[in-house]
């Protein structure tokens, strides 16, 4: 036990270590100067306040320095202050995760409700159904996130107008959102769903049950559901990255407030302790996730827990 914390605490810092150091590289790499971009060029501050800025955010120091400084701060949660909004990163952060954290969990328990529903009415039974909700889950995913959102904001809010066009007012601001970012999650859900609860059904387990005189559907909710969730468990850290990525094009869109819009404007600003705490962040929460899943695994398959004791 001592040693496997050991491992796990070494991964956790290895991981973080190194978004850290790729996202320094890549802004680095990135043309632009950040003073310029913030003062709004050389011809409009004078380079008396231009020396000041470069000073105030430490760029005037060599590039080993600066990494070496950024390094050490950001493995104690200390992501220093925003370039552009002239506060603590933490701070930035949080505020607009609260906007992210909303869409992003509406999204998720859409997705898993309609995946479950799908994989129950399609897995073994109704052929010509199941082939056609594979073809729908196939165009889903080869479909990008924000054609799904222009789509779904040129029908329900500018021709039939039921829901706003942007913004963070009130529940109908989400709704499309919403929609817009769980159908692909849905999408491969439910076609990592209905396999396993395909498998599951074809399991001797499946014909005990039956022979005990359980119902189908006693079956495919007790029984075949929690062997198929295994193999979508598994693509919990996919999935977390999908929710990432699509909800900084969904914000985009949609014109919502949240990380994803902080996101694009540190990146275009370079504003890299911004940066840095958004991907840090994000490192943090995948390696979090993958903890969790392997201790989910425990409670969902009882085979395991045996292997363990």
């Amino acid at each position: 036990m001592l040693w496997n914390s050991v491992q796990r605490l070494f991964t956790l810092l290895a991981v973080l270590w190194g978004a850290a150091t790729l996202t320094f590289i890549a802004l680095k790499l990135i043309p632009g100067d950040p003073v310029s971009i913030l003062s709004g060029g050389a011809n409009v501050v004078d380079d008396a306040f231009r020396a000041q800025l470069t000073h105030e955010f430490g760029l005037d120091q060599p590039i080993w320095l600066q990494y070496l400084h950024y390094l050490g701060h950001a493995l104690i949660g200390d992501f220093g202050q925003s370039y552009q909004y002239r506060e603590p990163v933490v701070n930035v952060i949080f505020a607009a995760l609260k906007q992210t954290l909303v869409l992003a969990v509406g999204a998720l328990v859409l997705a898993l409700g309609l995946a479950v529903l799908n994989a129950l009415a399609t897995a073994g039974r109704w052929r010509v159904l199941r082939a056609l909700f594979a073809g729908l889950e196939l165009c889903l995913l080869s479909t990008p996130v924000y054609w799904l959102g222009i789509i779904l904001l040129s029908v329900f809010s500018f021709k039939l107008q039921l829901f706003p066009v942007m913004g963070n007012d009130g529940w109908r601001s989400l709704v499309l959102p919403i929609i817009t970012l769980s159908l692909p999650l849905a999408a491969i859900l439910s076609q990592i769903l209905r396999d396993g609860l395909e498998e599951a059904l074809s399991q001797p387990f499946a014909l005990t049950v039956r022979t005990r005189g359980a119902g189908e559907t006693r079956l495919r909710l007790r029984h075949g559901l929690r062997h198929a969730s295994l193999a979508a468990s598994t693509l919990t850290g996919t999935m977390l990255a999908n929710v990432l990525s699509g909800s900084i094009l969904t914000e985009t869109v949609f014109g919502r407030a949240g990380i994803g819009k902080i996101t694009l404007q540190a990146i275009a600003s370079r504003d890299m302790p911004l940066v840095l705490g958004i991907v840090m962040l994000s490192a943090l929460l995948f390696v979090i996730i993958n903890l969790l899943v392997d201790a989910a695994y425990l409670l969902v398959d009882p085979r395991l827990r045996k292997r363990t004791s």
